[in-house]
C-alpha cells in the first residue's frame, strides 16, 4: 500500500501544469458551489483533489484567488452558451425563451457551477466576476425588453429613454424571477421541466405584457 501510495504521489507531481489546474479549479468548484465561499477552505479543496495544501498553493496563493478564477470560468463558460443561444433567435419573446433554456441546460449540465453561481451571484464581497455576470444577464435582458423600441424610428429620444429606465427597473426581478425557479425546479424533480421552463417564460412575458399595455396597480398610490 505504501508502495502504490507513492506511486500515485509521483504521478501527481508529474501531472502537466494546465492539467494539475484543471484538476483543482474542478475540485474548487464542488467545494463552493456546497460549501459557499467564506465556509470553504483551501484545505476542502486539496482534500477534494487528493494534493497537499502545499501543491494547491503553489497554483493559487489564497482563496479569493483561487475563488476568482472559479468564477471566471462559470462565467466564461455561461456567457457563452447566453449569447449563441440569444443571437440566434430575431424577436424578444424568442430570445427569452432562449434565456430561460439556457438556464435549465446549465444547471441540468453543470450542477455545481450552478450552486455556485446562486449562492453567490448577489454577494458583491466575494469577488467582481460574478457581479460581472450579473450585470451581463441585465444587459441582455434589458437588450431584449428594449429591441422593437429601438428599432421603432417613430419613438422619440424622451419616450425611449422613459422605456429604458422601465426596463433597468424590471431586469432585476427578471433574472431573479428566472434563478429562483430554475433552483426551485432542482429541488422538485418530480416537476416535469418542460411544465417549469413553460411557467417561467409565461411569468416574464405575460407581466412585461400587462406593463407594457399600460396595466398597473393601486398600491402605489396608498
Amino acid at each position: 500500500m505504501a508502495g502504490t501510495t507513492g506511486d500515485d504521489a509521483g504521478v501527481r507531481r508529474r501531472m502537466p501544469h494546465a492539467l494539475r489546474r484543471e484538476q483543482l479549479l474542478r475540485a474548487a468548484l464542488g467545494e463552493f458551489g456546497r460549501r459557499g465561499y467564506h465556509e470553504t477552505q483551501m484545505e476542502h479543496v486539496a482534500a477534494a483533489a487528493r494534493v497537499s495544501k502545499a501543491l494547491l498553493y503553489q497554483h493559487f496563493s489564497a482563496k479569493d484567488e483561487l475563488f476568482a478564477a472559479v468564477s471566471a470560468e462559470v462565467v466564461a463558460g455561461l456567457t457563452a452558451r447566453l449569447n449563441a443561444a440569444v443571437l440566434a433567435e430575431q424577436d424578444s419573446a424568442a430570445g427569452i425563451a432562449a434565456m430561460v433554456r439556457v438556464l435549465y441546460d446549465y444547471a441540468t449540465d453543470e450542477p455545481d457551477a450552478w450552486n455556485l453561481l446562486v449562492r453567490h451571484i448577489d454577494k458583491p464581497e466575494v469577488g467582481p466576476e460574478l457581479r460581472e455576470l450579473r450585470d451581463r444577464l441585465g444587459e441582455a435582458f434589458a437588450a431584449l425588453l428594449l429591441r422593437r423600441r429601438r428599432a421603432d424610428p417613430t419613438l422619440s429620444p424622451a419616450a425611449l429613454a422613459v422605456n429604458e429606465r422601465r426596463a433597468r427597473l424590471l431586469v432585476p426581478l427578471m433574472y431573479g424571477s428566472m434563478l429562483s425557479s430554475v433552483s426551485w425546479w432542482l429541488e422538485h424533480p418530480d416537476t416535469p421541466r418542460e411544465e417549469a421552463e413553460a411557467m417561467a417564460m409565461d411569468f416574464v412575458w405575460l407581466g412585461l405584457d400587462r406593463l407594457r399595455s399600460g396595466e398597473r396597480t393601486d398600491l402605489r398610490a396608498r
